[in-house]
């Protein structure tokens, strides 16, 4: 270090002086030169460095000369290393310079970096030996005409927006009649009183359980997160409301981290935010099932009004005993009105009627049954002498007879037909009489003469 203050002194001196250091950096590379002028005098000129001594120098120098600057440029190259720390570019339109970002500072920076986005960044320059390059050391970053928690909230809206998160179709409905109800937030402050004076002044019967978390500073979200996330599997609970009372952007920051919005997204309960005051507008409450405007109106939304449940039970009550009422009175008059009807006044007076009438229909029916029989004797008579008229039997009435083989029974219609010494049966008008044949007259000689008949006594 002594040797490159020595450098330094001399660098300064310029030809005041070409000593340089002691007497042993005097034999080496830091050696003075002598430089030939007009005239061939010598002149002294600066020392020969080494590219370490010349890299040092320029290092104490720059950090000497600006130990603190405020840059604006445009963020690119953005990168940031497993360790934590962030390297990028800042740029403008004529030039570039190297940033780091140590993770000590990076964790403290709300919102998210990325190329294209202009910054305004605090901080020292140093000069990385190694590379020979120098580089900005930001101790502090801020966005370019923002503030660094407004364009927070907003890159963390649009990403969640885009995701889905804030959609309706997500949303929960609140029960009608909670039973129980779980309010994360601080047990010190005034919102939970408020929440509690107005949830019990309006529905004492519901039971309130309270979740003690802090509500805002470091590690408030990540504490608010696990809360709703351990209610979330309780099997009692019908609605949980989170938030706080007002204050300031920072004040209200941990309603505003990922770690809270998506543990409210992915709990299966009703979540309602209370954050602040009716200006003040979070993450939390776009993400909730509901948002309250102030602490005050989640109890008042998360419970029914026992007065106007009693009022409006007393009306359902007075327009229900006056639907009776009026049902009752129709049923009455409906009632004299049917009273008054022949069929319930005299209702003997049908069964009279209806008797009259099966008389006269049996009465009908017997005449028509008679003419049926009548015309169907008719009928059957002249069919009898249609058939009278066909039979053989009157064929025999008239002196003929039917004669058979015996004891074939084949009727004989040819006098060939049969042998003497054959049996035959005659059939006669009255009874049948078998004989034996004796001649044969195929030709019809022989035939016996008719005898005349006796008389039979009829005058």
């Amino acid at each position: 270090m002594s040797r490159y203050n020595d450098v330094r002194r001399v660098w300064r001196k310029g030809t005041d002086s070409v000593a340089v250091g002691s007497e042993e950096g005097q034999s080496g590379l830091m050696d003075s030169v002598e430089r030939r002028g007009p005239g061939g005098a010598a002149t002294p000129r600066a020392p020969i460095l080494t590219v370490t001594e010349l890299t040092e120098l320029i290092k104490g120098t720059l950090e000497t000369a600006f130990p603190e600057v405020w840059v604006v440029g445009e963020l690119s190259n953005v990168t940031r290393a497993a360790s934590g720390h962030v390297y990028f570019t800042l740029k403008d339109d004529h030039a570039q310079i190297r940033g780091v970002i140590w993770r000590s500072t990076a964790w403290r920076i709300k919102f998210e970096l990325r190329d294209g986005l202009r910054v305004i960044a605090a901080g020292g320059i140093d000069v990385y030996a190694p590379r020979g390059s120098y580089q900005l050391i930001v101790r502090e970053l801020t966005p370019h005409g923002i503030g660094p928690l407004e364009l927070a909230f907003r890159q963390l809206e649009q990403k969640l927006r885009r995701e889905g998160l804030f959609d309706a179709r997500h949303k929960k409905p609140l029960p009608r009649f909670p039973r129980r109800i779980a309010i994360i937030t601080s047990p010190k402050g005034a919102a939970v009183r408020d929440m509690l004076q107005v949830i019990k002044r309006r529905w004492p019967a519901v039971d309130v359980l309270i979740v003690p978390v802090p509500v805002q500073g470091e590690g408030a979200a990540r504490e608010i997160a696990a809360a709703i996330r351990m209610v979330g599997r309780w099997q009692d609970i019908d609605v949980i409301i989170t938030g706080r009372g007002g204050g300031s952007l920072e004040d209200l920051w941990a309603f505003n981290e990922e770690v809270v919005a998506r543990a409210i997204f992915e709990c299966p309960i009703p979540v309602v935010s209370a954050v602040g005051h009716e200006i003040d507008v979070t993450i939390a409450d776009l993400v909730a099932d509901q948002r309250a405007l102030t602490p005050s109106e989640a109890g008042e939304r998360v419970v029914p009004d026992r007065e106007e449940i009693r009022t409006h039970l007393r009306q359902v009550a007075q327009r229900l005993s006056a639907a009776l009422r009026t049902r009752a009175r129709y049923a009455r008059t409906r009632l004299e009105a049917l009273a008054r009807r022949r069929p319930l006044a005299d209702p003997l007076s049908a069964v009279h009627e209806w008797e009259i009438r099966v008389d006269e229909l049996a009465e009908r029916l017997r005449r028509a049954a008679r003419l049926r029989v009548s015309e169907a004797r008719q009928q059957l008579s002249a069919i009898a002498a249609s058939l009278r008229a066909l039979s053989p039997l009157n064929v025999l009435a008239r002196g003929y007879t039917v004669t058979r083989h015996v004891p074939s029974g084949r009727v004989i219609t040819d006098a060939g037909d049969v042998k003497p010494g054959q049996r035959v049966i005659t059939q006669c008008h009255r009874g049948a009489f078998e004989s034996m044949v004796t001649e044969c007259h195929p030709d019809g000689e022989g035939e016996v003469p008719r005898e005349p008949r006796e008389p039979t006594g009829e005058r």
